[in-house]
Parts: C-alpha cells; sequence; structure tokens
C-alpha cells in the first residue's frame, strides 16, 4: 500500500472516528445542558476537569512517545512485544495508584465526599483511556480497524442519554453514560490486535520498563502543562466561582472543541508518518511538514472565523437562551482552532518528530506558569469569560513561543509555504 494511500486511509477513519469522539457528544449537548441546567451540567464538568488530573497521569505520555515508538518498530514483532507489554503495564500500575489517591481524596476533603459518587463514576473515563490502545494503533497506521468499536460504543451511550437522562436527578446517570464508552471499545480493541497482529501481553523486563518511562517523560511533562491551561481552568474556575460559571463556560468550551477536534485527524495521520520520516531523514520530514502547514493554518484560520462570527447564533442555537453567558466565552475561545493548529504543527509534528522533547516540554510548563498566574485573578474578575482570556493568552505564548525557537534554531517550517499556495 502506497504512503499516501494508507495516509487518506486513516485519515478518513479519524475522521470518522472524532465524529465519534466530538460530534455525537455535541448531539447531546443541547439535550443535557437544558435537561440538566447550569448548575449540574457545570458539576459534571468540574468533575470531569479533576478526573482529568488523573487520565494525564495515567496516559503519561504514551500517546505521542508509544505512538512514535511503535511507529518505527512497527516491522519488528518481538520489539512491538515488548513495548506494548511495558507501557500496557505502566498505565495498569498509574491506574490503581491515581485510585488510591482519588478514594483518600473523597474519604478527607468536603468538597469532593459532597459528590463523592460523581467523582467515583467519572473516574471510569480512566480506566477506559488506560486500556484502550489509540497510542498502539495510532502508530500501526491501523486506525480503521478502531473506527468501528468507537462508533458502535458512541452511538450506544449517545442514545442512552436521551432514554435515560429526563430530569437535573438523573446528573449521576448522565456523568456515566459520559464515562464509559471508551471502555466499552477496549475489549474489542485488544481482541483484533491479537488476531490481526498477534501482540499480547507478556512480563516485562526492567530495562523496558525504565526504556518506556524514560521515553515517556518529557512529553508526560508536556500533556501535564497543557492540562494545567485546558481542563485546570474549569476546575480553578468551579473552585472561585462555582458550578454555573463552570457550565457556561465549558458549555462554550465543548463547541469549540468539537470545531477543533475536526482537524485532530489530520494531525494524528500525519504524526507517526512523520516520525517515520525523522527516523530516516530529518529534511524530508521537514519538506513534508512544509507541505502541510499552509493547509493546516486556513482551516484552522476558517474555523477560528466562523466561530467568532456565529458565536451568538451558535449558542441560542446548541446551547438555548438560558446561556447567553457562554456567548463572550465563545468568541475569546473562537480563536483556539487557528492557533493551536500551529502549535501543533511547531510543537507535535516538528519538535517531537525531531527529538526537541526537553524544549518543548520547558515551553508547555512555562506555558502552564503563565496560566497559573493568569487564571485566578481573570477568573475571580471576570468568572468563565477569564477563564477564556486566560486560556487564549496561554496558547499564543506557546505557538509564538515554539515558532521564535525554531526560528533560532534554523528549523525553517515556511520555506514552501509561498509555492504551496
Amino acid at each position: 500500500m502506497s504512503d499516501r494511500k494508507r495516509l487518506l486511509g486513516n485519515m478518513a477513519s479519524l475522521f470518522t472516528l472524532q465524529g465519534a469522539n466530538y460530534l455525537l457528544p455535541l448531539v447531546t449537548l443541547p439535550y443535557l445542558v437544558r435537561v440538566l441546567g447550569p448548575e449540574k451540567f457545570g458539576l459534571i464538568a468540574f468533575s470531569q476537569a479533576f478526573i482529568q488530573y488523573f487520565v494525564v497521569a495515567t496516559d503519561y505520555g504514551f500517546n505521542l512517545s508509544a505512538t512514535r515508538e511503535i511507529a518505527v518498530h512497527r516491522d519488528n514483532p518481538e520489539k512491538l512485544g515488548e513495548i506494548v507489554s511495558a507501557v500496557l503495564t505502566i498505565k495498569i500500575a498509574l491506574f490503581l495508584a491515581g485510585a488510591l489517591i482519588l478514594a483518600a481524596l473523597v474519604a478527607t476533603i468536603p468538597t469532593f465526599h459532597v459528590h463523592w459518587a460523581l467523582y467515583l463514576i467519572v473516574y471510569l473515563t480512566v480506566m477506559g483511556a488506560t486500556l484502550f490502545p489509540t497510542w498502539l494503533f495510532q502508530g500501526l497506521e491501523r486506525m480503521k480497524d478502531i473506527t468501528w468499536m468507537n462508533m458502535g460504543a458512541r452511538l450506544i451511550t449517545t442514545a442512552c442519554i436521551f432514554i435515560f437522562v429526563q430530569n437535573t436527578h438523573d446528573y449521576l446517570i448522565a456523568a456515566g453514560i459520559q464515562s464509559v464508552p471508551v471502555l466499552l471499545a477496549a475489549i474489542p480493541a485488544w481482541l483484533v490486535l491479537r488476531r490481526k497482529q498477534g501482540i499480547s501481553w507478556r512480563i516485562p523486563s526492567r530495562e523496558s520498563l525504565r526504556i518506556q518511562l524514560n521515553n515517556g517523560w518529557h512529553v508526560f511533562l508536556s500533556t501535564a502543562a497543557i492540562n494545567v491551561y485546558t481542563s485546570s481552568n474549569a476546575f480553578v474556575l468551579g473552585l472561585i466561582a462555582g458550578p454555573v460559571a463552570v457550565g457556561y463556560f465549558s458549555a462554550a468550551n465543548k463547541i469549540v472543541q468539537a470545531v477543533q477536534g475536526m482537524l485532530t485527524p489530520v494531525t494524528q495521520t500525519l504524526y507517526p508518518h512523520i516520525s517515520t520520516l525523522a527516523a530516516q531523514s530529518h529534511e524530508a520530514a521537514l519538506a513534508f511538514i512544509r507541505r502541510i502547514l499552509p493547509y493546516i493554518a486556513v482551516v484552522g484560520l476558517v474555523f477560528s472565523s466562523g466561530l467568532f462570527v456565529a458565536a451568538a447564533p451558535i449558542v441560542h442555537l446548541v446551547l438555548g437562551d438560558q446561556y447567553d453567558a457562554s456567548i463572550p466565552i465563545l468568541q475569546w475561545l473562537a480563536l483556539l482552532p487557528f492557533i493551536i493548529a500551529l502549535s501543533n504543527v511547531y510543537g507535535i509534528q516538528t519538535m517531537l518528530t525531531l527529538g526537541m522533547n526537553q524544549i518543548f516540554s520547558r515551553i508547555l510548563i512555562a506555558s502552564a506558569a503563565l496560566n497559573a498566574l493568569l487564571i485566578f485573578p481573570l477568573a475571580w474578575r471576570y468568572a468563565g469569560m477569564g477563564a477564556a482570556m486566560s486560556m487564549l493568552i496561554t496558547e499564543m505564548f506557546v505557538t509564538v513561543t515554539m515558532a521564535v525557537v525554531l526560528h533560532k534554531r534554523g528549523i525553517n517550517v515556511y520555506r514552501s509555504v509561498a509555492g504551496a499556495l
């Protein structure tokens, strides 16, 4: 199979997968925000933001570091089995450690103890993130194999929301249904891997565990930093302004994430391909990056412009009149698809594939520190709109800093932009 055909096939599968991950929840969003109301919807969003810390810890950066390793060694069955066993063992250990930490928190801290059942239910998200091997399918460039599993799980849970969530008292049911789709798809995913790739778990060596922990460390720091200025903003907002403010902010943010998610299949498909090119020749990888950058930038700009101009009608259509406070929040967040599209090319597609892991993580850690300085005063003064301001400023800092670092290191990702356009 040619590289182009494989890329387009994986991209099509990922578009379908992202449709399940983002667009199907967007179908239920108008229903949930109206049935649950801003307070209960915000309470679920707050718990999801908190549990996201555990998701990031369990992932440990493997969605990038292990994907790259799999892409490089996918033709070596022995090495492949070694990588898979080590990564899965580490993820399960982190999941169990997180469960113990969560149990201690909900038992001892009043803020969490009041809604202990909600946090335990939402922790099912972590179990799904632990067991579902997106990183493995992505590295093998076999995304079409898991598309139907995710679609099936998402369709089932989407139907369940309309059937079982009828009023504000059903918020625990709503939280549980939203937490299980990935978990439902995990078992058939591993059955497919065993049948088609012959992959199964075995006891990993200490050296194999050490290598994977070391490979994922800088990416883990980076993803943890990213989480500080994405999910953490909703969490901090909830502590400062309460669940209603979180409801307004999270509702607008879900719309942005759904639109932004339309670019994710492209970037996820490109990453293992560019990683393989970079392992052969840095110049070949850069040449490919230069070709795809203008197209990604233009699509991101179109998405952002549409969100900003149509913010009011989008909010009224998707969320309803009781979410008018989400309109200015959506306008502040509207620039994110364009900005993040650029930073994805600069950071993940370029820095990580060229081995610039340390500087990549340092930029994101600095960005997390900047967000920490901004979020508290801005959320205190402007509530949900302040959280959106903090996120936008931080993402702009990430993108500009990455561009400057690449320029100073003589890595030109723009050389062919004029010709490509």
